[in-house]
């Protein structure tokens, strides 16, 4: 028998049925993402008189660059990109390096105490202190106005070390830490030269996670920033975006019809800058995205 016909699953009229369904639905849910998407990315490379016509729609119009020239000559949206750039690096860093010395530990089931930490880590899932007496501990601590209340407050997210937790305990057989320490390797020695290069699935998922987090946090700068300075991207996007605050230093044109034109033009532009680094490193780690989330989820 011929290996082609071998390899070809005979299906049933209500497995084509099924599959057609699934694959219609797939097709309009991409559709209703993609849609305006494309949308965006088209009015950001159009020409304003064309966006405020309403003449853009999936492919650009009279191709121009010039919103993309205002949003990185203007110096506060320059600012809060660098500063979302500090705050995702160094965040997403101790992200994961509190991640795992909380994950791996709980993994082992000779831990000590190893269930009653797990409730209170559990416990802090459900039950938060809420704004005001967040702010006002942000505030004893001294954090109020300072970089660090955007690293800081969120060093540790407990779903995602549940699921660095499962990982351990479905990957890294106790019969492994015993081998290594037949070697003469210590816990510190093992974790660093086997459990973190075994773990790279895992750590590229939740660094994802956490990266996108992230990027795209303004509510904790809305509440603990004052100088502008500091404010992240997303921050600088809602003056734009809501509040509709474009200055006149934000714009090139003296007219003001070309001003108002431009300020629509700006807005998808600042949409764009602010999503392309997360579009560039998803394909990076994809090939590492699903395997990680699957094997963190196997047991509870």
């Amino acid at each position: 028998m011929n290996s082609k016909n071998q390899s070809k699953i005979k299906l049933c009229a209500g497995d084509r049925v099924f599959y057609s369904v699934v694959n219609i639905l797939m097709f309009l849910i991409l559709l209703v993402v993609i849609i305006p998407i494309l949308n965006v990315i088209s009015s950001s490379l159009s020409d304003s008189k064309m966006v405020m016509q309403g003449k853009v729609f999936l492919l650009p119009k009279e191709f121009s660059l010039e919103g993309y020239k205002v949003v990185f000559a203007n110096k506060s949206i320059v600012n809060g990109y660098l500063n979302t750039i500090f705050y995702t690096v160094v965040a997403t860093v101790l992200n994961i390096v509190v991640t795992l010395m909380c994950a791996y530990p709980l993994s082992r089931q000779d831990l000590v105490g190893r269930n009653y930490f797990m409730f209170f880590f559990t416990f802090t899932m459900l039950f938060s202190g809420g704004i005001i007496p967040t702010y006002l501990l942000m505030r004893d601590l001294h954090l109020i106005d300072n970089r660090l209340v955007m690293i800081l407050p969120g060093a540790l997210s407990v779903y995602n070390m549940i699921v660095a937790r499962t990982f351990f305990q479905t990957n890294i057989p106790k019969e492994l830490l015993e081998a290594a320490k037949v070697d003469g390797c210590q816990n510190i020695a093992f974790i660093i030269k086997i459990v973190i290069p075994l773990s790279k699935p895992i750590i590229a998922v939740l660094s994802l996670y956490y990266a996108v987090a992230h990027w795209n946090a303004y509510f904790s700068a809305f509440l603990y920033l004052n100088n502008p300075d500091k404010f992240p991207l997303q921050l600088v996007l809602r003056e734009i975006l809501i509040a509709n605050s474009l200055s006149a230093e934000m714009l090139v044109s003296e007219s003001e019809r070309i001003q108002n034109d431009m300020s629509e033009v700006l807005k998808y532009s600042s949409i764009i800058v602010a999503c392309l680094p997360i579009w560039l490193v998803y394909p990076m780690i994809q090939k590492y995205f699903v395997k990680g989330v699957m094997l963190g989820s196997i047991k509870g």
